[in-house]
């Protein structure tokens, strides 16, 4: 018997495109969302955004703020708010890491990607701080040298 063909529509994966721009990203985590079933609909339609999403820690637990997840077109009268905090599910000893991180390092929680697994919604968080303006400029010309550099191999 054949294997099943993957629908790719079903692996949706949104990722916050300002995180790796404006922060050095240092260590990363896993989370679950505690999502109502609207929000779940919408995210698989990929009517969701993270480029403005952080996190915060509020008595020893960690909730998702900024992530917008559109109305489901098709909620009729259960609707969600679009952009309200989100619990986010981790263990007591990675709370504890981040945290330490965000009290002694100076550092923030940001969101980087929000995709399924299997059919669950996870959140791939991570400690990281802030760049200065020299540091992106650093960042644009690696990438420019990198992309000169594809394009005299290409040619050869």
């Amino acid at each position: 018997m054949a294997a099943k063909a993957h629908d790719t529509s079903r692996y949706t994966e949104l990722r916050n495109p300002k995180a790796l721009r404006d922060f050095f990203v240092h260590d990363k985590f896993e989370a679950g969302v505690k999502l109502v079933g609207t929000e779940v609909k919408s995210i698989r339609a990929g009517k969701a955004q993270l480029s403005d999403a952080f996190c915060r820690i509020e008595k020893g637990e960690v909730w998702l703020y900024g992530a917008y997840i559109e109305e489901y077109s098709h909620g009729g009268l259960s609707q969600h708010a679009p952009r309200r905090p989100r619990k986010l599910l981790l263990r007591a000893t990675e709370i504890r890491k981040l945290q330490q991180a965000v009290e002694t390092g100076g550092r923030v929680i940001v969101a980087l990607r929000m995709y399924f697994k299997e059919a669950l919604v996870k959140v791939e968080i991570a400690t990281a701080s802030g760049k200065k303006q020299f540091d992106k400029r650093e960042d644009l010309k690696k990438r420019e040298q990198n992309l000169e550099a594809r394009r005299a191999l290409r040619q050869r």
